[in-house]
């Protein structure tokens, strides 16, 4: 990504790039490769220091963790107060708050910016997320929305707030992303064993869906992902590549965050947990002797039950959406970003992975109002929802019965629910917490803080308010 990016930086006019890694060697393969970027090249960092004109502005894309800190701090040796050091990293967003306090009171300006795309995006033009300083965006916005992909004549960047915002709101992008494939994935494991099609002929279907109100860039590239024929062997790709999946940490850090801050992401979180599942072979492996269901499973009509599907994806969907803006108003609230949330899903809708056509409903929803307590009670997702929700429960039941894993539709649903239930079966577990650690409740009908004497016989229990 990083040398996609400098080319994409060196395409626009009047722009000079210079470029360092800590190899040479691989300095030089990209001069040789792209001589048409005019890049100036620089053996060490005060080289690329000297090279670049004030207020200079560097970019590093590393690998998050001690690399990023390593390359900050040789820079911080070379570069001036004024000067801005942009991370493109997957930066952990609580590391990006250390060092731009770190690095600020250098008089130098630090940037986390998540930036998503991967290759194809970081050349072509990719969604960016920039947090930092208004000194320093004033500085950078032009640069980076020459660069950025643009969507509806809007460029999709904009700047998101102060020191790590930019890198939360990239990692909540990259949970919703784990989400949206966890979804898609399911999707096309009930619709190959419900209705025994072909890869290549459930290609054909997301494609079809693609077309309609799931268009999106993961259901495209699932089209293309399907149709692929393995060259060695001649079958299906899909089916020679190793059931394992494998994740980089944002998925994790997005769940662990929201644990953090008290925000449900169960959507997130199975899809998490799916590919941790997916990783355990000797596991996976000695439960095939497990107890399935025993009855076949046949599906009557498999148009009905593929658009069944497609409504459940929809919904799960939404879902999945929604629970990721409910940890970026968290995020906000909690470390004092004013993060906009309109938009953060106009800049997803060109470049990043993520795109989809309904992030102009989630724009929408909040012009709307500002203040939506959750995304999915928003006009527009309520009537997708009363439209999905039959299909959804169907589904859902449907993949139990038959034995089928569900865990990303299934827990969509269970928080759907959760959300619309007039009582939850919470307050037992409040009962149960005062019983054995005195943990206290409130109560319906009274203010305050009651806790019950629990009598060991049972016979003599006595309700009073709370100690404060």
């Amino acid at each position: 990504m990083g040398s996609n990016l400098a080319r994409n930086l060196a395409s626009r006019d009047g722009n000079t790039v210079a470029i360092f890694n800590r190899s040479y060697e691989k300095t030089q393969l990209l001069l040789d490769e792209h001589p048409e970027a005019g890049f100036v090249p620089a053996k060490d960092y005060a080289e690329f220091a000297a090279s670049i004109s004030t207020p200079r502005t560097a970019l590093i894309m590393v690998q998050a963790g001690k690399g990023t800190d390593a390359v900050i701090d040789e820079l911080c040796k070379v570069f001036e107060p004024g000067d801005i050091i942009i991370d493109g990293g997957n930066s952990l967003f609580t590391d990006t708050i250390r060092r731009e306090k770190a690095v600020r009171e250098t008089g130098i300006n630090y940037v986390g910016a998540g930036i998503s795309g991967g290759e194809e995006g970081a050349l072509n033009g990719p969604s960016i997320m920039p947090g930092g300083s208004a000194e320093a965006w004033q500085t950078i916005g032009p640069i980076l929305k020459s660069i950025a992909a643009v969507a509806e004549g809007e460029p999709c960047v904009t700047h998101v707030g102060t020191d790590g915002a930019g890198h939360f709101v990239k990692m909540v992008h990259n949970g919703i992303e784990y989400a949206d494939m966890q979804l898609i994935a399911e999707a096309y494991d009930l619709i190959r064993r419900g209705t025994g099609r072909s890869p290549a002929e459930i290609a054909e279907v997301f494609a079809e869906w693609n077309r309609g109100e799931l268009e999106s860039y993961l259901i495209e590239i699932t089209a293309e992902v399907l149709k692929q024929v393995d060259a060695d062997t001649g079958s299906p790709l899909v089916d020679v590549i190793l059931d394992q999946a494998g994740a980089k940490g944002t998925g994790a850090w997005t769940v662990q965050t929201a644990l953090d801050l008290g925000v449900p992401v169960s959507g997130i979180a199975e899809a998490v947990f799916a590919r941790s599942l997916s990783s355990k072979p000797a596991q996976r492996s000695a439960a095939r002797t497990l107890p399935g269901p025993v009855e076949e499973w046949t599906v009557d009509s498999q148009e009905e039950f593929i658009e069944d599907v497609r409504l459940a994806l929809f919904a799960s969907k939404i879902v999945a959406y929604s629970q990721g803006f409910d940890e970026i108003v968290a995020g906000a609230s909690e470390y004092g970003w004013d993060i906009q949330k309109g938009d953060i899903a106009k800049i997803w809708r060109g470049g990043c992975i993520i795109r989809a056509q309904f992030l102009n409903r989630i724009t929408e929803a909040y012009a709307d109002d500002n203040g939506l307590v959750a995304l999915l009670t928003a006009p527009y997702f309520v009537e997708a929802l009363s439209r999905a929700q039959g299909s959804w429960r169907r589904i859902v039941a449907m993949a139990a019965n038959a034995g089928v894993p569900s865990p990303a539709f299934s827990s969509s649903l269970a928080y759907y629910d959760g959300l619309r239930a007039e009582r939850l079966p919470a307050a037992l577990i409040q009962g149960q917490r005062d019983f054995f650690g005195a943990h206290t409740y409130k109560r319906v009908d009274k203010d305050g803080i009651f806790h019950t004497l629990w009598s060991a016989d049972r016979s003599e229990i006595e309700t009073e308010p709370a100690a404060h």
